[in-house]
């Protein structure tokens, strides 16, 4: 109740004071506030609170869970639509495109994000708003009139061979390499890797099953060095745990998301380079395509069901546009 109150505040004042004011005015609104319990204030908001749309919300939700969206996606559009739903106040019918436009802009200016956060936070109204149309819960879509954000596009690289080689040389333990080329090999998720047991991997056949979005299987490979380090690692460990990947330390837990990222972040540290896990995924595919693979089978090898989704992921050589450039457009 508190943070909606100052919320309310900040959104009022947003006009009328800079950036760097409104960051004060709520740092002192939170120092005087917890000093208060405001018992009687909740009470009394409670009473014109309007809740009429948190149906309309579990519905959607249990729709989305339906048809194949992860626990954390559902969870994460639970949260940011009932902040959206709860700071409006109103009826889902009632709902016009200035009440989201005006939240929106309180939302980035008080949160200070980025437009491309701004962006994922709008495809997730969107989304809502065009399910409750579509179910005539509605009359017409408000999102239809909300602006587009405008986010700046940037080339995101892949990793150069040096660069996984460096990091490789770079690696402290035999888990760490694995799970390195592992990334690359497979072009798995984070999310992805650490759901993964030992019993998961076929050695025979080099390859494994991979669980992934949209609750949809595929089949993802080990190439020679992957499966070198791979066998090797396991070979070495002593704990009983199923997970793949564990911490070197005892008592040998399944490496987390976190640990993952930390893990990839401080190897390419070491050599001035900047790593993250998603950027095997993006070398991966940017390297299959540039070296012949067709799209159709790099974007069933990624899991994607377009390929424009598969486009974005991949960095084309410009030596190979102009290759095949000469060599069909010559004439």
């Amino acid at each position: 109740m508190k943070e909606q109150l100052i919320n309310r505040v900040l959104y009022c004042m947003q006009d009328r004071l800079q950036e760097e004011q409104l960051t004060e005015l709520k740092s002192v609104l939170h120092n005087v506030l917890c000093a208060y319990r405001v018992e009687s204030a909740e009470r009394q908001e409670l009473k014109v609170m309007d809740c009429s749309w948190q149906g309309d919300l579990e519905d959607y939700l249990m729709a989305i869970a339906l048809e194949g969206k992860s626990p954390e996606t559902v969870k994460r559009y639970r949260y940011e639509l009932s902040r959206l739903l709860s700071y409006i106040n109103k009826a889902v019918a009632d709902i016009n495109n200035t009440d989201i436009s005006g939240y929106m802009r309180a939302y980035k200016r008080i949160r200070n994000i980025c437009n491309q956060t701004l962006k994922n936070v709008r495809a997730v109204y969107s989304s809502f708003f065009v399910w409750l149309r579509d179910r005539n819960r509605i009359g017409n879509n408000p999102m239809v009139l909300v602006e587009q954000i405008k986010v700046e596009k940037k080339i995101k690289k892949p990793y150069t061979d040096t660069e996984r080689e460096l990091m490789l040389r770079n690696c402290k333990t035999i888990r760490d390499k694995a799970i390195m080329e592992f990334f690359y090999s497979t072009a798995v998720r984070v999310s992805e890797l650490v759901a993964l047991n030992r019993e998961d991997i076929r050695f025979t056949t080099k390859d494994l099953i991979v669980f992934g979005k949209g609750a949809k299987e595929r089949v993802t490979y080990l190439n020679e060095r992957s499966h070198m380090y791979l066998k090797e690692y396991l070979e070495s460990r002593t704990d009983g745990n199923p997970a793949l990947f564990v911490s070197e330390r005892m008592p040998h837990q399944r490496l987390t998301k976190n640990g993952l990222e930390d893990l990839i972040r401080r190897t390419g540290a070491r050599v001035d380079v900047h790593a993250y896990p998603h950027r095997f995924r993006r070398t991966a595919a940017t390297n299959a395509l540039n070296r012949g693979m067709p799209v159709q089978e790099v974007a069933q090898f990624l899991g994607h069901a377009k390929l424009e989704t598969t486009m974005v992921y991949c960095t084309v050589e410009q030596e190979s546009v102009q290759f095949h450039h000469k060599r069909y457009l010559s004439a």
